[in-house]
């Protein structure tokens, strides 16, 4: 359980997850959380990790910091998805250990499921099969956070945590038309396109492929409903691994219906043209939720409700996007 008292290190508050969760920290009456700035910490320098865990010792850590990206990113830049998000795992979770933190909860992705998993993806569908080849380095990193932790679990008898969240959206997403993931790259498009009276908007690949989407306050609730849950009922639910627990509405929608509810919530009037000569990704992606719930946690924003919510946020900082 967590102690309000008690000194809690939010790795990452600054992304989308990151700011979800030190919001509702706050409002639970988290009073004792300690942030950092990129600039202020690189978590990819062990020597900079180790010295700022040595002096902060915090009783827990989440660790919500990671480099992410769409398919076009994880093409990109295959080298960076794998080397950031394998130091910043390793450098976190090793010195947090160092430091006497027994407390900790990693933040992965759904990509760390086989291509071909079958759906709903449940948890030990894990090292089953090949993984998706646009996101495969940054799917292996996750999966190496993962077992990080199941081992120092294992050895030292820490409590270290993972979830897996499905398909993200909400405030403070990034919305790079070319370095964003699906949901704002197309709210990006729709809206230059209503602005621009544009007849239509080319869309990636053919609109077929099924994705999930949970609401970023949502994902945060559930990283702190499992951080508040008693050790050995967390336990009694997981293996020491195969550990991590699924998160996301059990629910999911072909892209091309997520883009006709984004076209409707922007109020695009023109066409939407499917450029098939672009990569879908892996065809359906389905979390199996059923152990979280059995948990006792469920979401709570339907998608065209958040949707809505997403774009104000979007139009209330768009200048902030001009020149991406």
């Amino acid at each position: 359980m967590l102690d309000t008292n008690k000194k809690i290190y939010l790795a990452g508050h600054r992304g989308m997850v990151g700011s979800a969760l030190l919001g509702q920290l706050k409002a639970t009456g988290h009073n004792n959380v300690v942030v950092r700035t990129h600039a202020e910490l690189d978590l990819t320098d062990q020597g900079a990790v180790r010295t700022f865990m040595q002096q902060e010792k915090p009783d827990y850590v989440i660790l919500a910091a990671a480099k992410v990206g769409g398919i076009h990113a994880n093409n990109e830049y295959p080298a960076e998805f794998i080397y950031q998000n394998l130091m910043m795992e390793a450098n976190v979770i090793h010195q947090a250990w160092a430091a006497g933190c027994a407390s900790l909860l990693f933040l992965g992705s759904s990509c760390i499921y086989p291509k071909l998993a079958a759906q709903p993806m449940a948890e030990n569908s894990l090292l089953t099969g090949t993984l998706e080849a646009t996101n495969e380095p940054y799917a292996i990193a996750k999966i190496a956070g993962i077992k990080l932790c199941e081992s120092y679990n294992r050895q030292y008898g820490t409590d270290y945590r993972s979830v897996m969240p499905t398909n993200l959206y909400g405030e403070n997403d990034n919305f790079h038309l070319e370095n964003s993931h699906v949901i704002p790259a197309m709210i990006r498009k729709f809206h230059e396109a209503k602005i621009a009276n544009a007849a239509t908007v080319t869309l990636w690949g053919t609109g077929k492929a099924m994705r999930e989407f949970l609401h970023v306050d949502d994902m945060a609730a559930a990283c702190l409903h499992v951080m508040n849950l008693d050790k050995q009922h967390y336990q009694a639910n997981t293996e020491p691994m195969l550990s991590h627990l699924n998160v996301g509405t059990g629910e999911d929608v072909t892209i091309r219906e997520l883009a006709e509810t984004i076209q409707q919530v922007v109020g695009f009037k023109g066409e939407i043209v499917w450029d098939s000569t672009k990569p879908d990704g892996t065809p359906r992606k389905l979390m199996d939720v059923s152990k979280l719930k059995s948990l006792g946690w469920q979401p709570n924003t339907a998608l065209a409700e958040g949707l809505a919510g997403t774009y104000s946020w979007f139009i209330q900082h768009q200048g902030e996007f001009k020149a991406q």
